[in-house]
């Protein structure tokens, strides 16, 4: 049973299916004008964020209205973690007024510590190990494209930072092949990499990584990017860039890929460094569509764990 949502590895095969069809279902009803406002009446989602956001926030914020609950926006000024007050003591309070908690963290030890010392739901809302609600967005984005992940291809080029560990882990439960390109210096963490090996072995999907973005992309059924520098980096950004300028997704290297192939990008992107506005803003993009999918999906995890017996 779903207790916390730290990171993928956290899903089961059959949960993350689950949390896929149900995200789609409270989609479409999202669509078609459907009332989803006794879902969560009465609830409170803490928002405890030490970076920025808007696509997560506004995610959150937005479903929680949607379900009859509310969100409560608390930044770095307002709390100042492990400075003002201790993370078991911010994680003691709020589990005291609030029915969940999503932190979005610098340090993933951080939303670990909380999830160890609240008595109610924590959902990681991304640290610097893993992304795994944007992860859930972008599976619920492929699913809507190809309807057997087993057999979709997703190539991941550029830097092997937390979304790139969130992809490979979800996408190894899933059974999918996902094959990373990133400078040697770069690669994912090897932690993350080996349990993403060891989630393939279990689940018949594969998990590859090389240095040369054109055997990544090679009958790629989507090709996915991210900024070169994170957020936390941007004082790596001048050194990074030349290292990682042979792997821009441009049109040259979306032709590997199958003709057809998807174009990912978490956002915010900077185009013209790591993806060129021609390709992003082009007809394979599904940008927006991941975007809009951190609503549904992050909607039906609230929900999950609620369930879960946390009420």
């Amino acid at each position: 049973m779903l207790k916390h949502y730290l990171s993928v590895a956290d899903l089961s095969h059959d949960e993350a299916i689950a949390l896929l069809e149900r995200a789609a279902i409270l989609k479409e009803e999202w669509h078609i004008g459907v009332d989803q406002t006794s879902h969560l009446r009465g609830q409170t989602l803490a928002l405890v964020f030490e970076k920025p956001s808007l696509r997560t926030r506004v995610a959150f914020e937005a479903g929680m209205t949607q379900f009859g609950g509310h969100a409560n926006y608390l930044s770095a000024n307002d709390i100042d973690m492990g400075g003002r007050e201790s993370v078991a003591d911010v994680a003691r309070n709020l589990s005291r007024w609030v029915q969940c908690i999503a932190a979005r963290v610098f340090r993933h030890q951080t939303v670990t510590e909380l999830a160890r010392h609240a008595t109610i739901p924590v959902i990681n809302a991304l640290s610097d190990i893993e992304h795994p609600c944007q992860a859930l967005a972008d599976m619920l984005t492929l699913h809507e494209h190809y309807s057997d992940l087993h057999e979709c291809r997703l190539a991941y080029v550029g830097d092997g930072n937390n979304v790139c560990n969130s992809l490979m882990l979800l996408g190894a439960t899933l059974g999918m092949t996902v094959i990373v390109a990133c400078p040697p210096d770069y690669r994912p963490h090897p932690d993350m990499l080996a349990q993403a090996e060891h989630l393939a072995n279990e689940y018949e999907g594969t998990i590859a990584v090389t240095s040369v973005p054109e055997e990544a992309v090679e009958g790629a059924d989507a090709v996915y990017t991210d900024v070169w520098a994170s957020m936390g980096q941007e004082h790596e950004a001048a050194r990074r860039r030349p290292v990682f300028e042979p792997y821009q997704v441009n049109a040259h290297l979306l032709s590997r890929a199958n003709p057809e192939a998807l174009v990912m990008h978490c956002l915010p992107a900077h185009r013209g460094e790591e993806i060129t506005a021609d390709v992003i803003d082009g007809p394979q993009s599904v940008v927006f569509e991941q975007a809009e999918n951190r609503l549904h999906v992050q909607k039906a995890l609230i929900v999950q764990l609620l369930e879960a017996g946390h009420l």
